[in-house]
């Protein structure tokens, strides 16, 4: 994957002439814009780190081939690209490793390669890291004990502690539940064992 790197005074110059050069359209293109002030001797100038988007993918794609393959497992990669939203799928003959005890592993994957991106380019891209369709599977799981515990809440009016979750999960159930009136939800306790509590409003 390559870094490229331009140097100017003005912004759109620079800007353009990458583009130019690349003949690339902005869209498909990362870009770091990275500003020197100017000084007593010198002129400020800026430098724009340059990755492409395309680019970025396949050698993520490669990087979680590598660290799968090092796990014992082999496994082929599916990746999908929309704007700065990366998503990978691992298919393989050991998903159950992949996954971890819930869902453990994969989170830890996931960590990984967005650790890896933000030492690559300074910028936020959203990554997505998926077992087949297990996190689906576990979303809409969610969402059914989401909406199910808030109308058990209204109709008792006793509040619910739910089980601990990841901050990734308790986004799906606070999301959820904000979809119903007359309750809402908060998040109690420290990590690793934080949970949400489904209450009365």
């Amino acid at each position: 994957m390559n870094i490229y790197s331009y140097e100017g005074r003005n912004i759109d110059d620079v800007k353009e002439k990458a583009l130019s050069e690349l003949g690339k359209n902005e869209e498909d293109l990362f870009i770091n814009v990275i500003e020197d002030e100017a000084g007593l001797f010198k002129t400020k100038r800026v430098r724009l780190e340059i990755i492409s988007k395309e680019e970025l993918l396949e050698y993520l794609k490669g990087t979680l081939i590598d660290i799968v393959n090092k796990m014992g497992i082999e496994a082929r990669v599916e990746a999908k690209k929309r704007k700065d939203n990366f998503k990978f799928t691992l298919f393989s003959n050991n998903n159950s490793i992949l996954i971890g005890k819930g869902g453990r592993t994969i989170e830890s994957l996931q960590i990984i390669i967005r650790h890896i991106v933000s030492n690559k380019i300074k910028l936020p891209i959203n990554i997505t890291l998926d077992v087949e369709d297990y996190r689906e599977k576990q979303i809409k799981k969610l969402e059914f004990l989401a909406r199910k515990t808030a109308k058990e809440v209204l109709a008792t009016g006793i509040d619910v502690k739910l089980d601990s979750m990841n901050s990734y999960e308790r986004r799906i159930v606070h999301e959820e539940v904000a979809k119903i009136e007359g309750v809402h939800t908060i998040s109690e306790g420290e990590e690793p064992n934080r949970y949400v509590v489904i209450k009365v409003n």
